[in-house]
């Protein structure tokens, strides 16, 4: 096959078929390890082109501001506390009943300057590698809303509120894909998260009712709009993977060993609907392991994931700051060695 760009290699696979070779890119790189890996780099993105990723990240542009040493507030409302690593958690939120709710304005999906990373990336990168933009689908923004603990609490008690904030998220987030759509955007990712490594935040049973309509929306509405929707979920998924799937997803991500998730085990049962991203052990392997058991995990999880295409390899959930950079650095050298079709492993 003739060497693919890495936009037509990222975008074939999330059409479930077979590239050149297997493409891979990360969520989160941290600073420390970018820096150890490729001196020099400024940004998550510059490290990405300088090691010859398939994918450019971006989102769109909000403003924030300081309310304390390493803390801010979000144009969203809420407090983000800001420690080791470069994404920060929520602390404070604005909402915790229906009348929050009623009070409450959401940022304006058409601001000036909303999708300027977007407009920059698109101009540069079109073509030449696959651009993603993250958004969001039915658990973030409500978690953000209302705060972890308040929006479990509701689940159960306030499941009207709940709706109210999963139809918020939705609509916003549609419109979002709609500009970014228009600008020329690739593809949409969403990180919100369902699960611990025991298992979903909620019954499967309230995951049908009050996540999973909306789940579907957002999903059918970036298709509609040519985007591609990567869901990154991590933890153990397997009481809500079928409903995950039958949302209309493009690609799982990141089929979480930590909780359990058997990447071969996803491929057999769902590779035939939806194309994998994953999954090296960032717990344990990256951390803790030697390069030569990197490299076998990697290769591992090409063996699993990568046959017949419609597979990314990834770490298990992020490049954060305690992975060894020579274990990411093995990792890569893998994948660059046994991850071209026909594969030979």
């Amino acid at each position: 096959m003739a060497e693919l760009t890495s936009a037509e290699r990222v975008m074939r696979v999330l059409r479930r078929e077979e590239p050149d070779r297997v493409p891979h890119f990360e969520w989160l790189i941290a600073k420390n390890v970018r820096e150890a890996v490729c001196p020099g780099c400024t940004s998550h993105n510059d490290f990405a082109v300088r090691m010859g990723h398939d994918a450019i990240l971006v989102a769109p542009d909000y403003t924030k501001e300081q309310v304390g040493p390493d803390r801010w507030r979000t144009e969203w409302g809420y407090v983000v506390e800001y420690g080791r690593e470069e994404h920060g958690v929520e602390v404070a939120s604005p909402i915790r009943t229906m009348d929050d709710f009623q009070r409450y304005t959401p940022p304006d999906p058409h601001a000036p300057g909303r999708y300027d990373s977007v407009e920059e990336a698109v101009a540069e990168f079109k073509g030449k590698m696959a651009i993603g933009v993250h958004l969001n689908d039915v658990f973030s923004i409500p978690r953000y809303l209302t705060g972890m603990e308040n929006l479990l609490m509701a689940i159960a008690a306030e499941p009207d509120l709940v709706t109210a904030l999963v139809a918020l998220s939705v609509a916003i987030n549609l419109e979002m894909a709609r500009e970014v759509a228009k600008r020329g955007a690739d593809f949409v990712w969403t990180g919100d998260d369902y699960a611990g490594n025991t298992g979903p935040f909620m019954s499967p049973g309230h995951f049908r009712t009050l996540f999973y309509p909306g789940l579907k929306r957002v999903a059918a509405g970036f298709k509609e709009l040519g985007l591609p929707f990567i869901k990154h979920c991590d933890g153990n998924i397997r009481p809500i993977i079928d409903m995950m799937i039958e949302a209309g997803i493009s690609c799982l991500d990141p089929i979480d060993p930590q909780g359990g998730m058997d990447l071969a085990q996803v491929k057999a049962r769902f590779g035939d609907r939806v194309a994998l991203k994953g999954n090296v052990d960032c717990a344990e392997v990256l951390v803790y392991g030697a390069t030569d058991e990197v490299a076998e995990a990697t290769k591992e999880a090409l063996r699993q994931g990568a046959p017949g295409g419609g597979y990314i390899l990834s770490s298990s959930n992020s490049i954060h700051s305690s992975i060894r950079p020579e274990n990411y650095a093995a990792m890569l050298e893998t994948l660059k060695a046994y991850g071209r079709y026909p594969l030979a492993l």
